[in-house]
């Protein structure tokens, strides 16, 4: 493996936090891996969580990733039609060995036509809309379509970086680094999905509807754009 093994993880306003910093502490480990941050300009980037994170580069000044990183939140559907963003998506894709994704995030793939004809999973609030972006929606935690591994909302994206670790440096290097971090989930409660039986289905019906009536409209304008091309 050539060294450094490159990672770009895009960054933008809104992100959910631990969409990044989920994965982030996962890469950190990774042996002979560099994390590149980008954003628009390197200043600090407010996330969901109230803080902020300050990027290493720039969209046009990042290296070529090996890995082509992008997290989700709400900041991800303000960024459906950012040409810039979406150019710098295709052009880090189309040399990247992995492309990548977790929760939301798909919809970025995919408005940038990285999904078409491809599984591929988000968050269950807003994964029945990845269809409209050409992609197979799959409920499942971690999805990988030869190159492309995308992962469900927020904290399955552990187990994504995981997965990808196993990957790139296999199984035995990707058990070490969750024995460092002390993955040994044991949540409280069964509820963490919707098919879960301690989960709130009214809850989860409801934010489904809200979900599509607050972004439907906007990925159905990046869908025509990708019909257009």
């Amino acid at each position: 493996m050539s060294d450094p093994f490159r990672i770009v993880a895009l960054l933008f306003p809104h992100v959910t936090q631990l969409d990044f910093t989920g994965p982030a502490q996962v890469f950190s480990k990774m042996p002979g891996a560099e994390l590149h941050v980008a954003w628009h300009r390197e200043e600090p980037v407010p996330t969901d969580a109230g803080f902020s994170i300050l990027p290493t580069t720039t969209l046009d000044t990042a290296p070529q990733a090996d890995v082509l990183f992008v997290p989700g939140g709400r900041g991800a559907f303000e960024l459906l039609e950012d040409e810039a963003v979406l150019d710098f998506l295709r052009r880090q894709a189309a040399e990247a060995r992995w492309i990548t994704s977790v929760c939301t995030g798909s919809f970025l793939l995919g408005a940038a036509g990285l999904l078409r004809g491809r599984r591929a999973t988000s968050h269950w609030g807003s994964l029945h809309l990845l269809e409209r972006l050409g992609a197979t929606p799959v409920a499942e935690r971690v999805v990988r379509d030869d190159h492309v591994i995308t992962a469900a909302g927020v904290s399955a994206g552990i187990d994504f970086a995981l997965r990808l670790t196993a990957e790139i440096y296999g199984d035995d290097v990707a058990k070490r680094l969750q024995l460092q971090l002390e993955y040994d989930p044991e949540p409280p409660f069964d509820a963490g999905a919707p098919s879960r039986p301690d989960a709130d289905h009214e809850l989860a019906n409801a934010q489904i509807a809200s979900m599509t009536e607050l972004r439907g409209d906007v990925v159905d304008r990046a869908a025509a754009r990708l019909d257009a091309d």
